[in-house]
C-alpha cells in the first residue's frame, strides 16, 4: 500500500453517503483535523481543503441518478470530471457502463479513488491531468458534479462541456445552486434533495440538480 493510500484509510471512515448507500466510501468525518493531517503529511500550508474525503452534494445526485436510470450509462464510456471521493464514477460502473474514466488532479484524491473502487468492487481508470479543453475522443458520457463553486473555474469549465455537448456527448452536470453555475442551456433531468452537514454547507439539505447541457 502506498503513503497516500495509507494515510486516506487512517484518516477516515468507511460508510455510505446518505442519498447512495448502495455505495461505500472512505470518507472523513469532519474537515479541519484531515485538513491540517494533510498539511502536517506533506509539510506545506495553505492547501486546498481535501475535497476528496467529502461526498459532495453534486456527486450525491449524479450518483443517484445513474443508478436509477442505468440506461443513461450502460456499456458507454464515462467521464467523471473533478471525481473527488469517486462515488459517481463507481455508481456508473455499477450502473453498467463499459469503461469509466476518474479525473483527479490531488495525489490523495487518486488514492482514495483506488479504495474506493476496490471496496466497490469495480473499475475505474484514474487520469491524473488536466482535462479542461481536451475533446475526451472516444468518451461517451460526462459526469461533472459541483463544479461550479468558484467563478475561475466555472468559467474554464462551462465553455469546455458545452464544446463537449456539441460535439454528440451526453454532458451531465449536477449543481446545488452554486453562484457560478450556468443558467441556460440547460435541460433538467431530476432534483434531489441532499442531506449535507453544517461543517460543509450552510444547510442541513441541499436541493441538487442534474441537469443536461446543450450545445
Amino acid at each position: 500500500m502506498t503513503a497516500r493510500a495509507s494515510f486516506v484509510r487512517t484518516h477516515t471512515t468507511v460508510t455510505v453517503p446518505p442519498l447512495v448507500p448502495e455505495v461505500r466510501l472512505h470518507l472523513a468525518t469532519a474537515v479541519t483535523p484531515l485538513w491540517h493531517a494533510t498539511e502536517s503529511d506533506l509539510q506545506r500550508d495553505q492547501l486546498p481543503p481535501p475535497y476528496w474525503a467529502f461526498a459532495w452534494p453534486g456527486g450525491q445526485a449524479l450518483a443517484r441518478h445513474v443508478l436509477d436510470r442505468p440506461d443513461v450509462v450502460r456499456g458507454a464510456a464515462v467521464f467523471d470530471f473533478a471525481a473527488g471521493c469517486g462515488v459517481a464514477a463507481i455508481a456508473a460502473a455499477l450502473a453498467g457502463a463499459a469503461h469509466v474514466v476518474a479525473s483527479e488532479l490531488d495525489p490523495f484524491a487518486m488514492a482514495a479513488l483506488a479504495l474506493n473502487a476496490d471496496l466497490n468492487g469495480v473499475r475505474l481508470s484514474v487520469r491524473d491531468a488536466d482535462s479542461v479543453g481536451d475533446p475526451l475522443a472516444g468518451i461517451d458520457v460526462v459526469l461533472a458534479g459541483d463544479v461550479c463553486y468558484e467563478r475561475p473555474m466555472a468559467d474554464r469549465v462551462v465553455p469546455w462541456l458545452r464544446s463537449l455537448a456539441a460535439a454528440g456527448k451526453t454532458v451531465l452536470l449536477a449543481d446545488p445552486g452554486r453562484a457560478y453555475a450556468p443558467r441556460d442551456g440547460l435541460t433538467v433531468c431530476a432534483t434531489y434533495a441532499v442531506p449535507t452537514t453544517r461543517e460543509l454547507e450552510d444547510r442541513e439539505e441541499r436541493p441538487t440538480t442534474v441537469w443536461r447541457m446543450t450545445a
